[in-house]
């Protein structure tokens, strides 16, 4: 006996469409809400976008944000303390790229140094980077900034609770978002949004660990002495505050660095007996790159750089080179100027240093064959490299290699690849135009767009970074206001709303 399909969930025939209309839904018992504008996530992708348009003159109440987090900061908040950086202290971000002020002005450092009654924000900056490393704002001014954008823009009210499970094109323009609400929140098990216009900000597709050490915690179940720098892990702190222990390190980037640097001042701090095993898969040595002006910083395992891209990339010759770049010319600049990298911050190289000389800290250089426990229960990580072949023993590994995975295993962009007509970019994200309209998957006088890290690889390098998003948020925006979508921000009235920012009115408003 064939089973039943229940009324207001997905049938068969919805599953099985490309196109969508509306008697489909209308048969299927899915309620429609009808709104021009959707955002899928909710994070500050989801976010800068919505700031734009309100500043722009949308209405709130033509503006849905579908996610399943309360504030837009929430993801980047648990992401950057779970790696070490708390709220007190500074992120990797310069001065003026604020995701709550899209001008950019006041910076950080000049709130900063208002709100102290210093002037040290200020001189540090003028002093950057030859005199001091780059200024950068600590993690709860950011936060705070953002809560206090959101509710000057009514963010709360264009919320909507919810997983987004996909976005399928409608039959005669536009398209349909299917949010699956909390249980018990509504009489159906799916809701539809209807709308003209469709943004994606869903960030990174998931976390990868490295094959060797998910198969060691599969194999023996042990999630407590091999974890990832991106998921809760202070139990490894608070256990080397009771007894000596020797930690493993993997990794080369800002996370690793943000690691290391706690486990060397707790070391510090409560006179503890930590050894720290560091192992790099690539060895830096020296300055390094394919062209001499492609060259970075580099030195003891690390390649240095201040931020994720060159400045250019934000508004300089890269910039413009990217954006004509076309296939495998794309992928290979990206390639030239991709790798890992690390702001080089003065503290924690002068605690490296006092590690190698007092031989508590050992860097090596390979790749990892097997991670298995020994008899006495410490981890024992076989490794090939350019000194043979060794094994490394830690009481804990912390994975820092940072690896994403693949965006398909995204619910919503697989389902976009496969019934909505989105392809992969030359590196295999998701293939975004100019002004990151997603290719190929226009409906009608419609259209879908995208922003963040799932669209790396696009004309422009720098979105997963604050100014990157904004960037992003910005050529959404005007092409949004070509399509009669708000109002295009010229001086007079980006010069408005930026008044009204500095005295906290909402935007986009009279009065």
């Amino acid at each position: 006996m064939e089973q039943q399909e229940a009324a207001g969930d997905l049938n068969s025939e919805l599953l099985a469409s490309d196109v969508w209309t509306d008697e489909m839904l209308a048969g299927a018992g899915i309620p429609v809400v009808d709104v021009p504008f959707v955002t899928v996530g909710g994070g500050i992708g989801s976010f800068v976008t919505v700031d734009y348009l309100r500043i722009a003159g949308v209405a709130a109440d033509r503006i849905r944000v579908l996610s399943n987090i309360d504030h837009p900061w929430q993801t980047y908040e648990y992401l950057t303390r779970v790696s070490q950086i708390p709220r007190h202290e500074r992120i990797r971000s310069d001065s003026s790229s604020r995701p709550d002020n899209i001008w950019g002005f006041p910076s950080y450092a000049v709130a900063e140094a208002w709100q102290e009654r210093s002037l040290r924000p200020l001189l540090h900056v003028l002093g950057e980077p030859l005199f001091s490393d780059y200024w950068t704002p600590r993690a709860g001014q950011v936060f705070a900034g953002l809560e206090r954008e959101a509710e000057r823009i009514g963010y709360r009210d264009m919320l909507v609770d919810g997983v987004v499970r996909m976005v399928r094109r409608r039959a005669g323009g536009g398209y349909f978002t299917i949010l699956t609400p909390p249980a018990g929140s509504s009489s159906t098990r799916r809701v539809a949004y209807r709308s003209r216009f469709v943004h994606l900000a869903v960030g990174y597709p998931g976390l990868r660990f490295l094959p060797d050490l998910q198969q060691f915690r599969e194999t023996h179940q042990d999630f407590e002495h091999v974890v990832n720098a991106y998921e809760p892990h202070e139990h490894v702190y608070e256990v080397l505050k009771t007894r000596p222990g020797t930690v493993l390190v993997r990794g080369g980037g800002i996370v690793a660095s943000r690691v290391l640097q706690r486990l060397m001042d707790d070391r510090e701090r409560h006179g503890l007996g930590t050894e720290i095993e560091h192992l790099f898969r690539t060895y830096v040595s020296g300055a390094h790159g394919p062209h001499p002006w492609l060259r970075r910083r580099g030195g003891d395992g690390w390649a240095y750089q201040g931020f994720n891209y060159p400045k250019s990339v934000w508004g300089g010759q890269l910039k413009a080179r990217m954006r004509r770049l076309e296939g495998a010319d794309r992928a290979a600049a990206y390639a030239a100027m991709g790798g890992t990298n690390t702001p080089k911050r003065r503290r924690w190289q002068e605690q490296m240093r006092a590690g190698r000389k007092g031989g508590w800290y050992r860097t090596w250089q390979g790749t990892v064959d097997q991670v298995e426990p020994t008899a006495d229960g410490r981890i024992a990580s076989r490794v090939t490299g350019d000194a043979g072949t060794m094994t490394l023993l830690a009481d804990y590994v912390i994975d820092c290699t940072g690896l994403e995975a693949d965006i398909a295993e995204h619910r919503v962009i697989a389902d976009l690849l496969e019934h909505g007509g989105a392809g992969r970019n030359p590196v295999g994200r998701l293939d975004v135009e100019r002004h990151f309209e997603v290719r190929g998957t226009a409906s009608g006088d419609g259209a879908l767009y995208a922003s963040g890290t799932a669209t790396l690889g696009g004309y422009f390098p720098g979105v997963d970074t604050f100014l990157g998003l904004q960037i992003a948020a910005q050529e959404i925006a005007d092409d949004l206001a070509r399509r009669g979508f708000g109002a295009r921000l010229g001086p007079v009235r980006s010069t408005v709303e930026w008044v009204r920012w500095m005295r906290g009115r909402p935007a986009g408003q009279k009065g």
